[in-house]
């Protein structure tokens, strides 16, 4: 996050990109890029972000979750924050979202892949917001809220526009 996005006279920085890294379905990235600032900006209403949302496949979410959380085995979403001190205020983070788990949790719970990778945006999104999904009662919460903002964003996109 840069220094400016909290100084006196400077508008605050809202940096936003998405970026695709792998090869099992195309996703229209400028699509999700609308979506996550539409789910930043108006119904999040933050001021001030710096965020990666990366499109990743198994393996690569895989060797994440391996290295970083010691979990093994694929996930579908991984958040890392950034946010410095500093800017407590200020969203700074990366989101990686498998698409490889977003096409397998769709045939199971009988949606689409596209609506899944939303999902998984919005549920990284929260967990820089500072929601938790550890304990039953917080997940309970968390699982609510991104309902909710799943739903209004789905009034607002067409998700099967993503790919």
């Amino acid at each position: 996050m840069s220094a400016a996005a909290g100084a006196p006279g400077k508008a605050p920085r809202r940096s936003l990109a998405v970026r695709n890294l792998q090869h099992t379905r195309p996703v229209a990235s400028r699509l999700l890029r609308r979506i996550a600032r539409a789910l930043l900006e108006e119904l999040l209403g933050k001021d001030a972000f710096d965020l990666n949302v990366l499109l990743v496949d198994a393996r690569r979410i895989t060797r994440l979750n391996e290295q970083f959380l010691k979990h093994q085995g694929p996930t579908d979403v991984l958040a890392f924050d950034y946010t410095g001190a500093a800017q407590p205020e200020a969203l700074a983070g990366e989101i990686c979202v498998c698409v490889d788990e977003a096409v397998k949790q769709a045939r199971r719970f009988r949606t689409n892949w596209q609506t899944e990778l939303v999902r998984y945006t919005v549920h990284g999104v929260l967990h820089l917001c500072g929601y938790d999904d550890q304990k039953a009662g917080a997940r309970r919460e968390m699982k609510q809220v991104e309902k909710r903002l799943l739903l209004e964003l789905s009034r607002r996109f067409s998700f099967k526009g993503l790919g």
